[in-house]
């Protein structure tokens, strides 16, 4: 009698009781995701973990894993039902933004396609994507609507970043999209003004020319 009572005590312990334990492991979670250790991850979340919990700074699970390159559990955390893909960090950055900056194509079509906001307010994805000339993740934000001429909190747009960090393709892609070449941000600054600012000549040089072309004609009619 005694033992069938600890047995059901500890059967009990087991089902209720060490998930919630697990749950709160913080530690557990944070180490399996820069371990990029699936198996443990799965476990993990088996065991009652939220994959929507944050470390100790604020940054969600998901987006941990897209900075730190662990793409295993990256994957795993996008395809748990109780994931939240918007869910951002302190910084107000989601895992789209860092998807984009990284380069994660396959990884970002996911994101998109459980509703992460392509056009988030302020800093934008298609910001991050062009500051680090990820042409695939570009054209992809594109071709989901993004805003082109996105304003982040102080003004600034997808194409001056670009000029400033990214790399002549991107400014071009951008250019051949349709960006606005002559809008300026809070500092008064321009996406030549990026490009000059940072010595980027080839980025100055096609900001140039298509300012050239799009410039009015200054022959009158005879």
């Amino acid at each position: 009698m005694v033992k069938s009572f600890y047995r059901t005590l500890l059967i009990l312990w087991i089902a209720v009781l060490a998930p919630l334990a697990w749950g709160n492991d913080v530690d557990s979670f944070v180490r399996a995701i820069k371990q990029d250790n699936d198996v443990a991850m799965r476990s993990l979340l088996s065991r009652g973990m939220d994959p929507n919990t944050k470390d100790e700074k604020g940054a969600p699970g998901l987006y941990i894993a897209l900075q730190e390159g662990a793409l295993k559990v990256a994957r795993l955390l996008i395809e748990s039902p109780r994931i939240k893909v918007e869910l951002r960090n302190a910084s107000d950055e989601s895992p789209l933004m860092m998807a984009s900056f990284k380069g994660y194509l396959d990884i970002a079509k996911r994101l998109i396609e459980k509703d992460a906001d392509v056009n988030k307010p302020g800093w934008a994805p298609l910001h991050y994507a062009a500051t680090n000339g990820q042409l695939k993740l570009m054209e992809l934000l594109l071709e989901q609507h993004a805003f082109i001429d996105a304003q982040s909190p102080n003004g600034t747009t997808p194409l001056m970043m670009a000029a400033s960090y990214g790399s002549p393709e991107a400014v071009k892609l951008l250019i051949e999209a349709g960006a606005d070449l002559r809008m300026r941000n809070q500092k008064g600054l321009s996406a030549l003004d990026f490009a000059q600012g940072a010595e980027r000549t080839d980025a100055a040089e096609l900001i140039t020319s298509a300012l050239k072309a799009s410039a009015p004609s200054s022959r009158g009619k005879w």
